[in-house]
């Protein structure tokens, strides 16, 4: 995965997300937001707002469309 954000638990890869907040809705915790900034395809990409209160459920991994998102552990 290149340009990988690490945030606590999951691995988000800016490049492959296209920002379609699937994650964001998805995600109990509601740590989840679309960046400011773009990626390489114009595209504004997921961050994690708050690793610590990540507890690595895995519900943005299984709502990306795009396997952008990794989980760890």
């Amino acid at each position: 995965m290149k340009d990988v954000k690490t945030g606590g638990k999951i691995k988000i890869d800016r490049e492959r997300c296209k920002g379609c907040a699937l994650c964001v809705g998805a995600c109990p915790q509601k740590i989840l937001q679309l960046s400011e900034d773009v990626n390489k395809k114009g595209r504004r990409y997921v961050v994690v707002t708050d690793a610590s209160r990540c507890t690595g459920c895995g519900m943005c991994f299984i709502m990306c469309p795009d396997c952008a998102i990794e989980i760890e552990g």
